[in-house]
Order: structure tokens, then C-alpha cells, then sequence
């Protein structure tokens, strides 16, 4: 074990024990992720202070109660995210916690001690030890008793996210052709799709570079513009949100064998404004094995807990409403004042349309906005984008809109004189 992981360990036992309020079990309140051993668990180092009679099996019981209490409310992706469902999970947390379920969820605990002190003159023992714990089942078991919202409630308005999954290039260059050349891009590519799909997400999988010649024209008009191709090609598939990924395999040889270690690093972005969702680095252990074993370790230690940063977003688009980029070239000869009209009547419209929108940027060529819309109402582009065409008919007379490209998240438009 590295020895900055104790160092790491009482970091993260800080910031965990600052967030919660005294008095409340577990006792301990240390507790760190370690990895993910699969979709459905991970495995967490947790302490565990025993008092009273029978020391060391108090000690167990609240280091076990610590390493859920933990995945249900520590680190940086806990499963309850939002307050209301902190609040709800207060009401019945002494079930959760109880040993019985505690067997429930924890489903392997490390036969040793990693260390085992005694403290204030032998009236408290302080233990720490590895567990698994199925994060899966501990979800199932919250949507049951009504504390966390079903990713079937979630995706009921707005469908299921749909994700695409690209290498991080350098601006300028194609992902797709880098992911066609490189056999290592490919095989983590293969493992995030496959890791998403066992969850149940949309993946769509981007073969060649369609439709992004006009999306990249349009966008050409608009200031300090850089061709990012991965942010072009989200769009033109119609991505909620991308993932991208760095692959790096260290070698080295101990005596006469040849170890690896993995590294893999993986970021998601909401497609429609290429905001940094979040960022994780994987690592696999070093062992003397094959690159497409350590690179799967490494992609399953960092994609579990870039996910749940995903669905943290796609709840919070949830309550704004359905979100679509709406991109509008403007050809033909329009003066100065027409082109001012043209832009007051496109705001006027969406002020009319849409729950709310932001406007990115607006140049004599180019309108850029973002825009939540009422799902009941624009739960497909195609529907939003008949009441666009219908409005700015009535609101601007001399101009007519028209689509250059439309799919689920992207709306790129023409306005041409009438």
C-alpha cells in the first residue's frame, strides 16, 4: 500500500467527519473509497471505535456501520446527494444501520486488521479494516422506501441520458480516427460503453464525423471560436452528455518479471454547454498482467464515480426542464436594422417558448442560446422546433427560419429573407 494512502485516509476522514452533525452513528467517522470492484460495489476502508463491554466486536459493528454510512453520505459521490433525500434517510437511517442490514449490504470484509489501537487507557478500541459494500442493493433498497427518486421517475419526462464516449484528443483532431488507430483507445472505449450499457444507459457510439461540417460553419462566425471536435461530434449525435478518456500503461520490471499499471483518466461534460460534469483518475494495481486487464481495472475504478456526477446533473435538468442548444445562421441581406429586429423577435419568442434560456452569444451572422423548455410540452426537438418556425413567421415577416439540422439536443437553424 502507498504510503501516502494512511495520509489521504485522514484527509478524507476530515472533510467527511466536518459535514456531520455529533451524536449520530457510527461513532467513527473515518471512512475512504478505495476502488470499484465492479457496477455494482465498492470496496471502502473504514475505522470502527468500540466502547463498553466486548471491545473488539463493538469495534466491528461500528466500523461496519461506518463503511455504509459512508457510501450513503461520504466522499465525493455519495448516494444521497440532494438535501430533501438526507432529510428522508434521517427518518428511518436506525434500519439501515442496524446489523441486520448491515450483513445485507456488505458482502466482504477483510479477515485482518489493517490496525487496531486501544485509547484513552484501554476503555476504547479504534480498529480499521477493508469492506465491500453493494452499492447497488443500498439503492434498491432507498428507491423502495421512497428516500431516493427511481431512475424511472428521473427519466420518465426527459427519457434516459444519453451518453457518447470519445478519447480526449487535441483540439483540431478527429476522435474517431484516433479511436480507429489505436487499439488501446478502442479497448477503453469498449469498457466504459459496456461498463454504461450494465447500468442501463443510452450509449451511442459515433463512427464518422456526420453533420459536423455545418455545426463547425456555424460556429466558425461566433468569436474566438476552436474547433473541438469532441464537443461538435456530442452534438451532432445528440448526446445529453460525453465522456471523454486519457489510457496510460506504466512498465517496469521487478527481478525478471514484467509488471503493468494502468491509468486511465475520464471526464464528462454536459453536452450543450461542454460544462466539466466531473473528473476522475483510475488506477489499476501493478501486476504482471495483460494491458487490456490493467486498463479495465483502471476505467472501473474511475467511471463509477464520474456517473454518479451524471445523474446529479441530469436530476437537476430534470426540474428546469428539457434542455436543447439552439444554433441560428443568418444569410441573405438583411440591413442593420432588420438584423436588430431579427434579434429582438427570436428573444421575444423564446421569452414566450421557454422556461428559461440563456443567450450565449449574439453576433450579425450568428444567434447562440441555450434553452430549457417544458418537457410536457417540447419533450422532442421536432415540436420545439415547430413552434420556433411558427412564431418568428408571425413576430418577423421578412425573414423565414428554416433547419440546417435538427436531433434531441440540437437545433441548427438559417433565418433567410422570405
Amino acid at each position: 500500500m502507498s504510503r501516502l494512502f494512511p495520509l489521504f485516509l485522514a484527509l478524507a476522514a476530515c472533510a467527511y467527519a466536518k459535514r456531520e452533525a455529533p451524536g449520530e452513528v457510527p461513532r467513527s467517522k473515518e471512512a475512504a473509497f478505495v476502488e470499484s470492484i465492479s457496477p455494482a460495489e465498492v470496496k471502502v476502508l473504514a475505522a470502527g471505535i468500540g466502547v463498553g463491554k466486548g471491545l473488539t466486536q463493538s469495534a466491528l459493528l461500528d466500523a461496519r456501520r461506518c463503511a455504509v454510512h459512508f457510501v450513503l453520505l461520504g466522499g465525493t459521490d455519495p448516494l444521497l446527494q440532494t438535501q430533501e433525500e438526507k432529510e428522508r434517510f434521517q427518518l428511518v437511517k436506525d434500519k439501515y444501520l442496524s446489523p441486520e442490514r448491515l450483513s445485507r449490504y456488505i458482502t466482504w470484509e477483510q479477515e485482518t486488521f489493517e490496525s487496531r489501537v486501544k485509547m484513552e487507557r484501554g476503555k476504547k478500541l479504534k480498529i480499521r479494516k477493508y469492506f465491500v459494500v453493494n452499492k447497488k442493493l443500498l439503492k434498491e433498497d432507498l428507491v423502495a422506501d421512497g428516500i431516493v427518486a427511481a431512475r424511472e421517475e428521473i427519466t420518465e419526462a426527459l427519457g434516459l441520458p444519453v451518453i457518447m464516449v470519445i478519447p480526449e484528443v487535441p483540439k483540431g483532431k478527429s476522435p474517431t480516427e484516433m479511436i480507429a488507430q489505436n487499439l488501446k483507445l478502442k479497448q477503453a472505449a469498449q469498457v466504459i460503453e459496456s461498463y454504461l450499457t450494465a447500468r442501463k444507459y443510452d450509449v451511442v457510439v459515433p463512427e464518422q464525423m456526420q453533420t459536423i461540417q455545418g455545426l463547425a460553419e456555424a460556429q466558425a462566425a461566433l468569436k474566438e471560436f476552436e474547433e473541438d471536435y469532441a464537443y461538435q461530434l456530442a452534438l451532432s449525435v445528440g448526446s445529453d452528455v460525453y465522456i471523454t478518456f486519457t489510457v496510460q500503461v506504466n512498465e517496469r520490471y521487478i527481478g525478471t518479471t514484467l509488471v503493468r499499471k494502468g491509468m486511465v483518466g475520464v471526464r464528462a461534460y454536459e453536452t450543450t454547454t461542454a460544462r466539466l460534469l466531473g473528473t476522475e483518475t483510475g488506477y489499476s494495481a501493478e501486476r504482471p498482467s495483460p494491458e487490456a486487464v490493467v486498463v479495465e481495472e483502471a476505467v472501473h475504478d474511475a467511471v463509477d464515480k464520474v456517473l454518479s456526477r451524471v445523474m446529479a446533473y441530469w436530476k437537476d435538468d430534470l426540474r428546469r426542464g428539457v434542455q436543447y442548444k439552439v444554433i441560428v445562421k443568418v444569410e441573405g441581406d438583411f440591413d442593420e436594422d432588420e438584423l436588430d429586429d431579427l434579434t429582438m423577435a427570436f428573444s421575444e419568442l423564446l421569452d414566450e417558448l421557454a422556461e428559461d434560456y440563456k443567450e450565449n452569444v449574439v453576433t450579425e451572422e450568428t444567434l447562440d442560446y441555450l434553452v430549457w423548455a417544458d418537457p410536457e410540452k417540447f419533450a422532442k426537438s421536432t415540436k420545439f422546433y415547430r413552434a420556433l418556425r411558427k412564431g418568428f413567421a408571425e413576430k418577423f415577416p421578412d425573414g423565414k427560419l428554416r433547419r440546417i439540422n435538427i436531433n434531441r439536443k440540437l437545433l441548427l437553424l438559417k433565418v433567410t429573407r422570405s
